[in-house]
Order: structure tokens, then sequence, then C-alpha cells
């Protein structure tokens, strides 16, 4: 059975805890992209992850880019991209910056992974879910339907979840999951309830 690909654009402290959490568990090979003017970051955490697979005893491959082009084909897509809060703003602050960040990344998704499955963990999530999934020009979003775009190269179909999106709240009340990307994203739904505790 083919590995699923996992491709999480921005190489930032949540993007890696995303790439160590999905390689440790195998839940297929990754690639870790942030912009050009950080040329060696994702590559040098990617290279730190793959080096300590034979100690940790997962055999996922984990490369780092700074272009789109290493993640084509991807069956996931985790979007951790977009500029931190800083001190005295409100996630709300970071509308007209990450909308363009976000904005971006989903164009580049749509365009080299157009049957990915893509997780938003941009902050403010609500808005950014909107704007990427408007950016994409996939075609559905509902705030009650999560990963509901399963690529059907993974052998199966997958039903949609039962997703809460409540401003920058998201709770999952139920999942039924099959095939190999329904494993990635079970894995995912974990993520979702880190991103509703943080």
């Amino acid at each position: 059975m083919r590995r699923a690909k996992i491709s999480i654009i921005g190489a930032g402290n949540v993007g890696a805890t995303c790439a160590h959490w999905a390689a440790s568990k195998e839940l297929g090979d990754i690639v870790l992209v942030d912009i050009p003017q950080v040329e060696g970051m994702p590559q040098g955490k990617a290279l730190d992850l793959f080096e300590s697979s034979p100690v940790e005893g997962f055999d996922s491959k984990i490369i780092g880019a700074t272009n789109y082009e290493p993640t084509v084909g991807s069956d996931v897509v985790i979007v951790t991209a977009g500029v931190a809060r800083k001190p005295g703003m409100s996630r709300d602050d970071l509308i007209s910056i990450n909308t363009k960040i976000v904005k971006d990344v989903a164009e580049n998704v749509a365009r080299h992974s157009p049957n990915a499955v893509m997780i938003v963990v941009s902050n403010p999530l609500d808005a950014m879910v909107y704007v990427a999934w408007k950016a994409s020009g996939f075609l559905s979003y509902h705030p009650d339907r999560c990963c509901s775009r399963a690529p059907s190269t993974a052998g199966g179909s997958l039903p949609p979840s039962d997703v809460s999106l409540l401003g920058s709240q998201i709770s999952i009340r139920a999942v039924s999951l099959r095939s190999e990307v329904a494993a990635v994203c079970a894995w995912c739904r974990h993520l979702f309830v880190f991103v509703r505790c943080a």
C-alpha cells in the first residue's frame, strides 16, 4: 500500500511539532515547507527529525523545502504558516497579515495537491479556514464537515466528520474513518483538540 504524503506548510514551532508527531507515529512521509527567506531552516529541522528515526524506531521519510515542488500530490496538507501574535495584539489583529499568507499558501496547495485534505491551524483560525477555502477553490466548505475531501488515490472514502466551528474554537464530537488517509485524519483529530485547548 502506498504511504500517505503529508505536507506541512510553515516550519516554525507548530509546524515542526506537527512534523515530529506525524513522523513518530509513521502517519506518512513528511514534507516540511517554509518561505525562501529562511532557506536551510526547514531542511535542517527535517534532517534533525530524520536522523532521530533509527533511535526512535520510525521510518518516515522527512524532507524540508522552501518551495512547493516537493509537495506535489500530497494527501494531507497542514497549514501552520502565519505570523505569531505579538504582545498587545488580539487574534483579530492578525487577520490582515495572515490573510495574505494563508491565501498564498492555499493557492499553492490547490495548484500542487488539488485532491489533498487541507487542515488549517493558522490564527485567527475561523477566519483563516474561510480564507483558505476561498483561495483554494476547493468545491466544498462547511464548518460541520472536516476532512470531506479525502483523496480517491488512498483507496477509500471518508465520511464527513462531526465538527463544530465556534469563533476560533473547534471541537470534534465523533469521527468515523477509513483508509490510509483516514488514519492521517485520525491524527488530525487530536491536532484539532490541541488547537482548541491552546
